[in-house]
């Protein structure tokens, strides 16, 4: 079952769990915002990426990604000027195929996907290895802190991870339309990896040799 959502194209991939807050100062999305808040909570809307560049263009449908996530609105604050501050959460994913432009703003009629675990089998220990090795990654790149637990649910590790990783939004988005829980993690692993094995290279490289400063001819 499809349910009508407006749309916030953004140059960003949202995960489920993750909180994403927001800075609304196009008119469009002003009246989008103001919509929302004139309806009952919970107050949703959908986040898609944008496939190149920060605007959606005329061809909108083959300038957005077709699966993006359900944003719930938790707190929202209208500035003087008419702006909004907004802070949201990732909810579900969910895939379009069509666009409604009857509005000022985009909406789509969004179909929730499921979110399989996949081959229960080996998950926990698939996960377990992701742990330790984000754990690890945070920890090359001097960004570790002690006082973070990740979280024991796989699906959630899962998540969070893909949000926080460093790779390109089309390697973010393609973390979001993974077939399952699993599949999600196998792919991070190998990505985790990737980058610990570029960040360790780079800090092995000999410096190159200093230049001497040449003497002015004045």
């Amino acid at each position: 079952m499809a349910e009508l959502l407006p749309l916030f194209p953004l140059g960003t991939v949202l995960f489920p769990g993750i909180p994403l807050p927001l800075h609304v100062f196009e008119p469009r999305y002003r009246e989008m915002v103001a919509d929302l808040l004139a309806t009952p909570e919970p107050r949703l809307f959908g986040v898609v990426a944008i496939r190149e560049g920060h605007e959606v263009g005329t061809d909108a449908v083959r300038s957005l990604y077709d699966v993006g996530c359900v944003a719930v609105v938790r707190r929202a604050e209208a500035l003087p000027d008419g702006r909004f501050a907004l802070m949201t959460t990732g909810s579900r994913r969910f895939r379009f195929d069509e666009l409604d432009a009857s509005r000022p703003y985009l909406q789509v009629d969004a179909h929730l996907l499921d979110e399989p675990t996949g081959d229960n089998g080996d998950l926990v220990e698939v996960a377990d290895v992701v742990r330790r090795t984000y754990a690890d990654y945070r920890d090359t790149l001097g960004d570790a802190d002690p006082s973070i637990e990740l979280p024991d649910d796989p699906r959630l590790l899962s998540y969070l991870v893909a949000a926080t990783v460093a790779v390109s939004l089309p390697e973010r988005q393609q973390l979001l339309e993974a077939a399952d829980t699993r599949a999600r993690l196998a792919r991070e692993l190998d990505l985790l990896n990737r980058e610990l094995g570029l960040m360790r290279s780079l800090r092995t490289m000999p410096m190159p040799p200093q230049q001497l400063p040449r003497h002015s001819q004045n």
